[in-house]
Order: structure tokens, then C-alpha cells, then sequence
């Protein structure tokens, strides 16, 4: 059973001490990919050392985080379009709006969400949008961009049945993470009128680990919990969630 992680930072500090362990244990867990957003300039090189020491397992993207648009913003774009000028990244990641930890920069937020949007379409690249607290903002900035050409995934997606099917209908996949195995966080009921065809499995490492680990360190190898949960859902064998899940992620990053 293949599955893939399509965002994890395994290349943050929290795994220093056993990073090679972490994903070594992922790939004998049948997490065959995993795909690394990147956060700002400060953690691209970590980011493509994993990349370099697992090239057939780990894959990264390039974006500046929205929790990372500070006053220098403008400077940290630029040093992200020297990246996709010369790398070889899947996705234009992590990229979105964050209105849980610090509203006061929206608009800067806005700006740097945009653009990097623009440059997916240049790049012909998918992005991974943080959506916390900002489905408004987020569908407002990508209305003034979409087009056939603009493709991604609402990552970490926790939002509403009418919020989710905007996405999808908007040619958007959802990323279901360690939330949908929350007892009472009632993603369950909402995935329920939402199609599997339209699902990717993450983790986003080290955060959000699933039931049992719920407060602990993530890590990759615990996806295949998350699949389990979406059999449960959708009454059908993890077997077909795998088989769904990771032909969408090859699909949309072009694995």
C-alpha cells in the first residue's frame, strides 16, 4: 500500500535529533513520498539537504509561510523567485493568509499571497495553501487570479461543507490531516458531503498529530491513521483511500 505525505516539514528542528530515523520509518510504514513546504529563506537549505539525502522520497516546495510576511516580505519573495528560477521544486508552498496569530498584517499577507499565486501560474506549479481563520481572504485573492492554469490544495482544510465544495469547485483538492481524527472536531461529518476523489492525505509535521498521538511530536509515518479514518467515513477499504489519495498526489504535483 503506497501512500504519500503531501506536507510535512520534516526538515524542521523539532526532528534534528533522528530525522533520517523519522523517514526511514515512514517509508517501511508505506509512506513512499513526502512533500516539504518550505516556511522562509532561513529553512531552504535543511529542506533540500532531506531532499538531496532522500531523492526518491522527499520532494520540496518554495513559498514564504504567511506567519512569515513581516515588513522584509518583499526581499523573502525575491529570495523565493531565485528558487523556481533555478530549482526543481513539485509546488509554490507554503503560501495562504493567517488570521489566527496576527491580523494586523492582512494586507501584507494579501500582496505575498498573490503573487506567489502569479508565479505558480508562470511556473505551471500547484500550490499548498495555509488557510487558518482566513477562508474569506483566501477565496477573495484567488478570485482575482484563477484561472485553468491555477491549481493546489487547501491544506490542513477544517472548514465548512459549503467552504470545502467552493474549493473543489474552484479546481482546488482538500488536505486531510490529524484534525479528522479528533473526536469532537466534527470534520468527519462534514468530509461525509465532500467526495474522496477530491482528498490528499498529510501530516504537517511535527504539528497536529493524530489520535492516539494527539499532543506529541508528528511525524509521516502516522498517515496511514489518517487513511484509516477516511475508510471509516467513506465505508470503504484504506486500500481505495490509498489508491485515491496518492493517484491525486501524483496527479496534481506530477510525481
Amino acid at each position: 500500500m503506497n501512500l504519500i505525505d503531501t506536507h510535512t516539514h520534516l526538515f524542521s528542528s523539532q526532528f534534528d535529533e533522528d530525522r533520517h530515523q523519522v523517514v526511514q520509518k515512514a517509508i517501511e510504514k508505506g509512506v513512499d513520498k513526502m512533500l516539504l513546504p518550505n516556511i522562509n529563506s532561513e529553512t531552504v537549505e535543511a529542506m533540500n539537504q532531506l531532499c538531496q539525502d532522500f531523492p526518491q522520497h522527499c520532494y520540496p516546495m518554495m513559498g514564504l509561510h504567511p506567519c512569515d510576511v513581516k515588513d522584509d516580505y518583499e526581499q523573502e519573495l525575491e529570495i523565493v523567485k531565485s528558487h523556481l528560477d533555478k530549482g526543481d521544486y513539485v509546488a509554490v508552498g507554503e503560501i495562504g493568509i493567517d488570521l489566527y496569530w496576527d491580523k494586523s498584517t492582512l494586507d501584507i499577507q494579501k500582496k505575498a499571497f498573490r503573487q506567489q499565486l502569479i508565479w505558480a501560474k508562470e511556473y505551471d506549479l500547484p500550490v499548498a495553501i495555509h488557510i487558518r481563520e482566513s477562508f474569506d481572504a483566501i477565496f477573495e485573492v484567488i478570485e482575482e487570479v484563477n484561472d485553468q492554469n491555477l491549481r493546489g490544495v487547501f491544506h490542513c482544510f477544517t472548514g465548512t461543507k459549503e467552504q470545502g465544495q467552493k474549493a473543489i469547485d474552484m479546481g482546488f483538492m482538500l488536505g486531510i490531516g490529524g484534525v479528522v481524527t479528533f473526536k469532537n472536531s466534527g470534520l468527519d461529518k462534514t468530509l461525509k458531503e465532500l467526495p474522496l476523489e477530491q482528498l490528499l492525505l498529510e501530516t504537517d509535521s511535527p504539528y497536529l498529530a493524530p489520535t492516539p498521538h494527539r499532543g506529541q511530536r508528528n511525524e509521516s509515518s502516522y498517515i496511514p491513521l489518517m487513511a484509516q479514518k477516511l475508510a471509516e467515513i467513506y465505508e470503504v477499504n484504506i486500500e481505495e483511500v490509498a489508491r485515491t489519495t496518492t493517484q491525486n498526489a501524483k496527479t496534481l504535483f506530477k510525481l
